[in-house]
């Protein structure tokens, strides 16, 4: 046997499997972790989410994120603000702010007074070849034909691809239709993450998103934090924004430029056990 302990976490619904891997390394199957984020067979999750060891002296933990197709992914905004409440109850640490490496680099979550978490998520990249989108040039939206329709697009990489499409009503956009259409152009070389955004007030819209490998989702950080940049550059939004996503809202702050993306919102333990990993078999 091979019992290892977990904790069942989410943020606004986004919900993830988190384990220590600090005092011992945890090495993972893909297989494993599809059988881990299966509903019916498994413990259930989006993402799985990794505590390791910091890789350099200015952080102090690195935070791995693995989609439920066993996939490795760059970034989790739901899953960061999660993390940093794992690693406070597990007396791991006691710092505030939490500094954390990526995948895509370093970042900052700190707590508020309300429990609340703020994560820094470091200024959106928009340069086509860095999102990775396949365009001739920049620019705040894109016109592309995806199956038979046409569409504009905003593109934006926070440490993750994002493609955000405006909608009049989240209720009844396509999102089962269009989102995987999206996901899997050849436009975009990794893939992408499809958010349909309906815009309410200057500070104020609605979201869904289509989570690539994962399928649609209660929340998503990184896809409203696209969503909000997004606005922000095609004249929809201040840059004070909340965003109702269908598990709950967020708070989106940007400055414009190469300013960071702060996200506030909260992250909720669900429980904790064990688990036989040598017993995981995907179905």
């Amino acid at each position: 046997m091979n019992l290892r302990p977990f904790t069942k976490m989410h943020g606004l619904g986004n919900d993830f499997v988190v384990f220590d891997a600090t005092r011992e390394p945890l090495p993972l199957s893909a297989g494993q972790i599809i059988a881990l984020a299966d509903r019916r067979f498994g413990i259930g999750c989006d993402q799985l989410l990794l505590v390791e060891p910091a890789r350099s002296s200015e952080a102090e933990f690195y935070y791995r994120i693995f989609n439920a197709n066993g996939s490795e992914v760059e970034n989790c905004g739901n899953g960061a603000r999660c993390f940093a409440r794992f690693v406070h109850e597990q007396q791991l640490t006691d710092s505030n702010p939490v500094v954390v490496d990526t995948l895509n680099g370093r970042m900052s979550l700190s707590f508020l007074d309300n429990g609340e978490v703020t994560v820094n998520m470091g200024p959106p990249t928009l340069e086509p070849a860095k999102i990775p989108f396949i365009a001739e040039r920049r620019a705040d939206e894109y016109a592309v034909h995806i199956g038979d329709q046409a569409l504009a697009l905003g593109m934006v990489s926070m440490g993750n691809p994002h493609a955000v499409l405006r909608v009049e009503d989240t209720d009844t956009a396509p999102v089962e239709i269009l989102g995987p259409l999206i996901e899997t152009d050849e436009r975009f070389p990794n893939h992408v993450n499809a958010g349909f955004l309906q815009v309410l007030q200057p500070n104020l819209g609605r979201l869904r998103v289509w989570e690539r490998g994962v399928g649609e989702t209660l929340a998503c950080g990184t896809g409203a934090c696209a969503a909000m940049v997004s606005g922000v550059l095609r004249g929809w939004f201040d840059n004070d924004v909340q965003l109702v996503l269908r598990g709950g809202t967020l708070r989106l702050q940007w400055q414009g430029g190469d300013s960071a993306v702060l996200m506030t919102g909260p992250a909720a333990t669900v429980f904790s056990g064990t688990i036989d990993l040598d017993s995981l078999q995907p179905h």
